[in-house]
């Protein structure tokens, strides 16, 4: 246990407006949801697991778009128990439960996201096209582990296109960068770029529609996620190879039509008090 779990496990108190922005437009961005001591503490941690467990080694030239968007190193709790710690930390995970309006909620995954000087951008997308899930209550908390200024590529959100049906079917691609791009302005749907503070952390749908700039600066952008699923998730029928692939890695044993109660996918809030 270090030092932290009080700060990793205390409410964050939300207010009525943090939740209808996030319900109408399909993100919210929480200022001081974390302290600078904390991010440091689970960021060096988080580093070296990313480091340890890279398996990208091309020069950035050789790389396809998706790969030059970043370091993508997944489920890094099973790795090491101070990642777990983090990453089963209430705090998060309440947020979510609280901006979904649901009772509590599962882990899908973790991922860190790493965006390499000189790394590319991040292409428009839907997480929600990989997940074999049910319903939409499903969101991401991103959690950048230093500031992050817009020349280094913060996450960026079309502004209420959870609701937007075109592009659901698109990976991250230059095809979906070039097609989304297109539709979203067309719809007139709001670009909000903005840079993060260190604390800061926000949270969007599977289905808001998102990328992010290259990185411009001689750091890593080091950022960490955490993808919660409504605790009575139920698994879909896979309507792509990705789903497919998802449902093996990421839920393995689970049912199509039953909730989602694999290993992988313990419940890490829940106000019927299975936390």
């Amino acid at each position: 246990m270090s030092n932290f779990t009080q700060e990793l496990n205390q409410p964050y108190v939300l207010s009525e407006s943090n939740i209808q922005q996030f319900q109408k437009e399909g993100y919210v961005k929480l200022k001081d949801v974390f302290s600078v001591e904390l991010l440091e503490y689970y960021g060096r941690e988080i580093t070296e697991k990313v480091i340890e467990l890279n398996t990208m080694h091309l020069p950035m030239e050789e790389r396809s778009t998706y790969q030059k968007a970043f370091l993508q190193i997944m489920n890094l709790w099973r790795d090491s128990e101070v990642v777990k710690e983090f990453v089963f930390g209430n705090r998060l995970a309440k947020i979510a439960a609280d901006l979904l309006e649901v009772r509590g909620v599962r882990l899908y995954h973790d991922q860190a996201l790493y965006k390499e000087p000189s790394g590319g951008i991040t292409p428009w997308h839907a997480d929600q096209y990989y997940w074999p899930l049910e319903s939409e209550k499903t969101v991401t908390a991103w959690i950048p582990l230093q500031e992050t200024p817009l020349e280094m590529g913060p996450l960026a959100f079309a502004a209420q296109s959870q609701q937007f049906s075109y592009g659901r079917e698109l990976p991250i691609s230059d095809e979906s960068e070039a097609a989304l791009q297109k539709a979203l302005a067309e719809a007139n749907y709001q670009h909000v770029i903005e840079p993060f503070d260190l604390g800061e952390v926000s949270f969007h749908y599977g289905w808001t529609f998102h990328n992010a700039g290259p990185n411009h600066t001689t750091n890593p952008r080091r950022v960490m996620t955490v993808i919660y699923m409504e605790e009575d998730m139920r698994l879909k029928a896979p309507s792509n190879d990705s789903q497919k692939a998802d449902w093996e890695t990421w839920c393995p044993g689970a049912k199509v039509g039953e909730i989602i109660t694999t290993e992988l996918n313990p419940v890490i809030y829940s106000s019927r008090g299975e936390n």
